[in-house]
């Protein structure tokens, strides 16, 4: 319909709002051209097949009805084919004598009623014999049955057509009785029946009644403008118990019904209130540029049959009362649009004999699924709807795309990533990743694509070794085999050894990618591929431009693998790398570091020289001295060469004697507080070097230690004093040297300097009579805090003697005790005797406490430990005799046990003790005398006895 031009705007401007809008128009229907080539269909379509094509061949399909089971088909012929989904016929009915006008199933699917042009209405039970037949005379165009007919005793069902009465036929006890619902509006051209509300279509527009509570709801206008009912029919669907969808000539309204009513038990309705009136609501509304010869629910959109008349009788068409046949009508349209007409897709239906057909003579069906789900835009699996378009000589199916429909669209658009995104969602078959994956890789490396080709093989090669083989040459022949390294894998699947070495020595020949080879032998178990073939690879490389570090820290790596510890060392060593160390000692290199002292200093020094120092044995100090020079250049190695000497010398202060004076610098240099002593320590540098180096460094105290090594005491104590001006430290030099001399040359230089003269004083206590210095200063010299120095003197003395005379008492002391103790360790006796008679006496005192046992020595131990040089003092008989048991004591005087008890019979039996046995000296360590009774460090009990000799001796 063209746009009327505004009625308040001038010629001129329609004429320019016209063009513009045209332009616009022109511009938009382009765009929209382009977007449809690119929108995916939403449905799939497929000619009715089975019986159909058969039925149709001397028949003509009129309507059709789709129950949840079974399809009905009414022809011109008056017949009513019960159909499968697929198109078989599974029954049929003579039911008319002139063509079929409407069919309509109960809710159940267990009954359908037919209406013709005959005048009759048909109502046939599909499980049963039960059939009924309605006459009304006159040609009956539309019928709906009460969804729960099946159900219900009434058996109720209206039905209406050119008489214009809308029939409402219902069981009493009777018989039926038809109670008109409405007439005088012109014929009834379409009805439909949801829960309790009826709709239809007349010459007047659309009414609706409530059949629960008798009562009419609403009345819908018929569209202006809109063509004659009996020549472009309206129809009418229930998208649900509360939307009327209504498709009249090129306009759609959906008008939500909110009734009083709820289902009660059992599926029936119960008035809730009667005060309440119904509520319709016009909740959508659009004019289209078609006219519409059907219209469905699809989800929350609609599907509509679109008929697009030829150009020549497109204004004609509905003008005229008698159809045109000339054969110029365009295919008809399934149209998906929303509720605001916004198109979601177009499609044009190959009908047989489409050029010859008017809007009437098609019709649409769906499939009622009461259950059926849609959220998403996607279907519950099963309850996808089915569409059914029928023209006189054809039935095609639609029914929504599935997941592979849509991966097939992707494919054939050249959309792969999707088409992948959509099998990885989990859509389609589980076969069509193989499928679409391969076609997507190849669709890039035909666009050259190497590196997204590369980063997509995971996703669709996953765990096919033979397929990763294949791709890994495949990428080598294209030489394009780095981008595709990263993704090999080496687990789940593993290849053959052979691909993972084609991917390395790839990698090794190309310097962009020597960063990709590191990062691969890195990572790659060493198990899965052999490193010699890499190697020799990469080997021609050394020493040339070529020779990258990623390269050469590759090829250690590969050294590592294959074994040759020495060579990746070296490598290793040249790129500087931190743990270096660890694997010294992990592979127990220390023999290749003689070599890479330089490097492994300049890596870590510390770690280093704890390294040098440890195995200096192997690697010696002028090894690594040697080096060291000679790598001035390269590195601070004077730094690292008073590290290392410096180590060395604590650890050993004569390993590096050949570098002392070397070493003097170093501390002179970098450690000025070792240097002392260091100069104190060590013998072996040369004096005269030591001291000019001290001197150019204006090193005070190092220059008085060596000045006093070389014997010139005096210059040396001039420097204290004159340089610096420490007469304390002047004082601990001249006692060191032990020199008289030099106190007097001490004295001399500070005789004449009060301050220093009062600091000598307080200093002289234990070295110099403080008279002395008193005596020989001159008259007449103030000496700063004189008074409190000569205090501190005197004081000083008298501590000083004290102590010395606290000492001496200390000393005169020990000296007693220490003869006391000496003494009584001489008067001491130790039992002895030989193994076999000490056995025998312990088996005889086993009742005994063998702690109160001494231990037993051994005959031939004391011979050499006496002083008679293995004989008795007494007999002057072998103490080795056989049997015989033997005293000694501390003195070392030895004698046979019998010979010193008849010697001192007489003394003990005059101090009524004495020596019953042998056996009683074996019972104590110790034989001791008499005068030992109060010692506590002496055992008590055991025999008193003296040495004859020592007792002698102290008689005389």
């Amino acid at each position: 319909m063209s746009p009327r031009p505004s009625e308040n705007g001038t010629e001129g401007d329609d004429e320019r709002e016209e063009g513009e809008e045209e332009d616009t128009e022109d511009e938009t229907n382009n765009n929209e051209e382009e977007d449809e080539e690119e929108d995916e269909p939403r449905l799939k379509y497929q000619r009715m097949g089975g019986t159909v094509p058969t039925l149709l061949s001397s028949d003509a399909a009129s309507c059709v009805a789709v129950a949840e089971r079974m399809i009905a088909l009414g022809t011109h012929a008056g017949s009513v084919h019960i159909l499968d989904f697929l198109g078989n016929q599974i029954k049929e009915f003579r039911a008319h004598t002139a063509a079929v006008n409407d069919l309509c199933f109960d809710l159940d699917g267990e009954f359908i009623g037919s209406c013709s042009d005959d005048g009759s209405v048909v109502i046939i039970s599909l499980f049963t014999d039960e059939k009924l037949k309605f006459e009304y005379h006159r040609p009956m165009k539309a019928i709906a049955l009460d969804p729960d007919y099946s159900r219900k005793a009434s058996r109720r069902f209206v039905a209406g057509g050119l008489a214009g009465n809308l029939y409402f036929n219902v069981k009493k006890w009777l018989g039926y009785r038809d109670q008109v619902l409405h007439s005088g509006e012109g014929p009834i051209h379409a009805v439909k029946w949801r829960t309790s509300l009826i709709a239809w279509a007349n010459d007047a527009g659309v009414k609706v009644y409530d059949a629960a509570n008798d009562q009419r709801v609403t009345f819908i206008e018929r569209p202006r403008g809109s063509p004659r009912p009996e020549l472009l029919l309206p129809h009418l669907v229930w998208q649900d118990d509360a939307l009327l969808v209504i498709g009249w000539g090129t306009a759609i309204k959906i008008a939500s019904i909110k009734t009083n009513q709820a289902r009660g038990v059992n599926g029936s309705y119960r008035q809730i209130t009667t005060s309440n009136m119904n509520q319709v609501d016009i909740v959508a509304s659009f004019q289209t540029s078609y006219f519409i010869s059907g219209v469905a629910p699809f989800g929350d959109s609609l599907v509509v049959l679109a008929y697009i008349p030829g150009e020549e009788d497109g204004e004609k068409e509905f003008s005229s009362s008698v159809p045109s046949r000339q054969g110029n009508a365009q295919r008809p349209e399934v149209h998906v649009v929303t509720w605001n007409n916004d198109e979601l897709a177009t499609d044009a239906l190959p009908v047989l004999g489409f050029e010859h057909y008017k809007a009437k003579d098609y019709s649409l069906a769906h499939v009622p699924f009461t259950g059926s789900s849609y959220a998403g835009g996607q279907w519950a699996a099963g309850d996808e709807p089915l569409y059914y378009v029928v023209s006189p000589k054809d039935v095609v199916i639609a029914k929504p795309r599935d997941a592979e429909d849509h991966i097939n669209w992707l494919l054939q658009h050249g959309w792969h990533e999707k088409a992948l995104a959509a099998v990885e969602a989990g859509q389609g078959r589980s076969e069509l990743l193989d499928e679409v994956g391969s076609r997507y890789l190849d669709h890039l490396i035909v666009e050259r694509k190497y590196a997204e080709a590369a980063s997509l093989c995971p996703k669709v090669l996953r765990g096919s070794a033979a397929a990763w083989e294949r791709w890994v040459f495949h990428f080598a022949h294209l030489r394009q085999l780095p981008v595709l390294v990263p993704y090999i894998p080496t687990e789940n699947p593993v290849l053959r050894d052979t691909a993972y070495e084609v991917a390395l020595v790839a990698l090794a020949t190309i310097p962009s990618s020597h960063k990709d080879l590191l990062t691969a032998v890195k990572s790659w178990p060493p198990a899965i591929y052999s490193a010699l073939p890499v190697i020799a690879a990469i080997e021609p490389q050394l020493n040339t431009s070529s020779m990258s570090d990623e390269l050469k820290e590759a090829l250690a790596v590969l050294y590592e693998i294959d074994g040759q510890y020495d060579k990746a060392f070296a490598l290793y060593a040249d790129l500087m790398k931190p743990d270096i160390f660890e694997f010294i000692e992990k592979n127990n290199l220390h023999d290749a570091v003689r070599e890479k002292v330089v490097q492994l200093m300049q890596i870590d020094h510390k770690r280093a020289v704890s390294l040098l120092i440890q195995y200096r044995d192997v690697i010696t100090p002028a090894e690594v001295v040697s080096q060291l020079l000679a790598s001035k250049k390269q590195c601070d190695s004077r730094y690292f060469l008073y590290e290392y000497l410096h180590s060395l010398f604590e650890v050993n202060p004569h390993a590096g004697r050949d570098f002392h004076d070397m070493q003097v610098e170093l501390y002179a240099e970098y450690d000025k507080k070792m240097l002392l002593p260091f100069l104190r320590s060590s013998q072996h540098y040369m004096l005269e070097k030591a001291y000019e180096v001290c001197v150019n460094k204006n090193l005070l105290s190092e220059q008085v230690f060596i000045l006093g090594r070389m014997g010139n005491t005096k210059q040396a104590l001039a420097v204290i004093i004159d340089k610096q001006g420490d007469i304390k430290e002047a004082v601990e030099f001249v006692s060191m040297q032990h020199d008289d001399d030099l106190w007097e040359e001490l004295i001399r230089q500070c005789i004449n300097k009060p301050e220093m003269v009062g600091v000598l004083l307080e200093h002289t206590v234990g070295n110099l009579d403080p008279l002395y210095i008193v005596n020989i200063v001159p008259n007449g010299l103030e000496i700063p805090r004189l008074r409190d120095r000569l205090v501190k003197i005197i004081t000083d003395y008298r501590t000083e003697t004290s102590l010395r005379h606290g000492c001496n008492d200390i000393l005169k002391a020990d000296i007693v005790n220490l003869l006391v103790k000496y003494y009584k360790e001489a008067r001491r006796a130790i039992y002895l005797s030989n193994e076999e008679q000490e056995s025998r006496s312990n088996m005889n005192n086993e009742g005994s406490n063998p702690m109160e046992r001494a231990p037993v020595l051994k005959s031939m131990d004391a011979k050499s430990k006496t002083r008679a040089g293995g004989r008795c003092c007494i007999c002057f008989d072998s103490l080795s005799i056989q049997g015989a048991s033997m005293i000694v004591f501390f003195c070392c005087h030895a004698y046979h046990l019998h010979c010193l008890t008849d010697s001192t019979n007489n003394i003990t039996t005059q101090k009524g003790t004495g020596v019953t046995s042998s056996n009683s000296y074996a019972n104590g360590d110790y034989i001791e005398d008499e005068d030992d009774e109060n010692d506590q460090d002496t055992p008590s009990g055991g025999s008193r006895m003296r040495c004859v000799l020592c007792t002698t001796a102290a008689g005389g």
